[in-house]
């Protein structure tokens, strides 16, 4: 590994120092004006929208396509503060299937804004004339609503806070509710709110969530709302671990670039985006992403493959001990069960796809989980499991259940969870459960050791699965069979059968 020796902090006057093997914008940050304001600037808005949109930017003269990022929560001073201190600019550095790293300084960010210091300086920027489209990334947690009834939670704490006290809001919705009153009555025209979260129809539960929150906060705008704002579906892809210090040091080791913040992510990358922009958008298709009529089968056949396949290698590699999502599915007896699931439960849901091959789309995503330089780690694929799993592995469950299809290895994940939710490994070794739920999941899990079904019963996580024999049935055999056998030995055995 060849080493630098100048080091140079990652900044606009340092652009030009950095060593050719790294790109930089090729287009002038000066002129660029931020007509996209996104709320949730962490690693996945950095590895995905604004990546295709700084490649935009190199690729044609339209300069009215920057982003704004807004850092919304206390937590997340110290992106904001990196982002500030870097003049917006940090490194993408892709880890290449054969161990290579392409690095790219990506430089599409040019403002950016810290909501809890300056609450009035985010509401004024969504009034802005300039802002045309608003993105989210504000994690499935972040729609406040109940994952089994679908509705707004209005009795939120947060939500409340928001509702008495308007100009210093807390929550996405009492920004946006407060930015877009501001530009009704400056005359401004609508905007675009897309999300860019991982729920099936996230423009249509975006829409839902704030007219729910608007009509308790501010009933004359909602019918403005609904005449002057669009929320287009996405779906989105692109495997995007947490940065860590080795990461950092490497960055600086082999590029000389001192970056506080890079991003790491995988090579592959995708977006496809109903096209109900109100207000124009950018050419994002000239770089790659795909804009359809109808975002719902692709974002169904993401969300039950991918983003499940994740959160059953993450639930079950933490009881056997694992680390890192590689080393899961590189275990070839936890690859053959969960390419066992993708075919036998959840590809039977999907129907037919046009332009997709979906088991060459499974194999690609075994490939993918199984990149050894991605080290994405299982703690965070597990964290806000309550709020994946409805989204990700449930619907499987009841369209299986529907049509008397297979069950068997997802009760058997369920079992897992419940297992997970005690806190504990198969080794002895602590799990450090970070949930909104985590208390519920464990004060269940603890009582499910002497009645697994008791686990199911937590309705805003699994509504009435408990009510279904043949699921109960075989998710408390799954739990059984794993307290006496392990997870290990189950999985082999269920793997005969598959």
């Amino acid at each position: 590994m060849k080493m630098i020796m100048d080091y140079y902090k990652l900044n606009s006057e340092n652009l030009s120092q950095l060593n050719g093997e790294v790109s930089v914008p090729r287009y002038d940050r000066t002129k660029v004006k931020a007509g996209i304001l996104h709320i949730g600037i962490g690693g996945f808005h950095r590895a995905h929208e604004a990546f295709y949109t700084d490649e935009l930017l190199n690729k044609n003269s339209d300069t009215n396509w920057g982003i704004c990022g807004v850092a919304l929560l206390n937590f997340d001073q110290k992106i904001f503060q990196t982002l500030k201190d870097q003049h917006g600019l940090y490194t993408l550095i892709v880890k290449e299937l054969d161990g290579s790293l392409t690095k790219t300084v990506i430089g599409s960010i040019v403002d950016y804004l810290f909501a809890p210091e300056n609450p009035t300086a985010v509401i004024e920027r969504i009034a802005n004339p300039d802002i045309k489209i608003i993105t989210l990334t504000i994690t499935e947690g972040g729609y406040n609503y109940n994952e089994a009834t679908g509705e707004f939670e209005i009795d939120n704490p947060a939500i409340q806070q928001d509702l008495k006290n308007p100009n210093s809001p807390k929550t996405v919705f009492g920004y946006l509710t407060q930015g877009l009153k501001l530009r009704k009555e400056n005359n401004v025209s609508g905007c675009t709110i897309q999300s860019c979260d991982n729920i099936q129809g996230n423009g249509h539960v975006t829409k839902k969530m704030l007219l729910s929150y608007v009509k308790h906060a501010e009933p004359e705008l909602v019918s403005w709302i609904e005449s002057h704002v669009s929320f287009p579906n996405s779906m989105v892809d692109r495997i995007t671990p947490a940065t860590v210090p080795a990461d950092i040091e490497a960055l600086k080791e082999t590029s000389g670039i001192e970056d506080a913040w890079p991003v790491v992510c995988e090579p592959f990358k995708q977006w496809v985006i109903e096209d109900d922009f109100i207000a124009g958008r950018p050419a994002w298709e000239e770089v790659g992403a795909q804009f359809v009529e109808d975002v719902v089968p692709y974002e169904k056949m993401k969300l039950s493959l991918l983003n499940a396949g994740h959160s059953v290698l993450g639930i079950l590699g933490t009881l056997i001990g694992y680390s890192t999502i590689d080393e899961v599915v590189n275990d070839e007896a936890v690859n053959h069960f969960l390419g066992a699931y993708m075919e036998h439960e959840v590809i039977p849901t999907l129907g037919e796809l046009k332009g997709v091959d979906l088991n060459e789309y499974k194999q690609s995503l075994l490939e993918r989980f199984g990149n050894i330089y991605i080290k994405d780690q299982v703690d965070r694929i597990c964290s806000e499991s309550s709020a994946k799993i409805p989204k990700f592995i449930l619907p499987t469950v009841q369209g299986q259940l529907q049509g008397n299809g297979v069950i068997e290895l997802a009760a058997f994940v369920m079992a897992a969870w419940a297992i997970y939710s005690l806190g504990v490994d198969e080794n002895g070794a602590k799990i450090q459960v970070r949930d909104a739920m985590e208390d519920v999941l464990h004060e269940k899990a603890v009582a499910a050791k002497a009645n697994p079904k008791l686990f199911l019963e937590i309705e805003s996580i699994f509504g009435n699965l408990s009510e279904s024999e043949p699921f109960v049935a075989a998710y408390t055999k799954a739990y059984q069979d794993i307290k006496q056998f392990g997870v290990k030995k189950c999985i082999i055995d269920l793997n005969s059968k598959f």
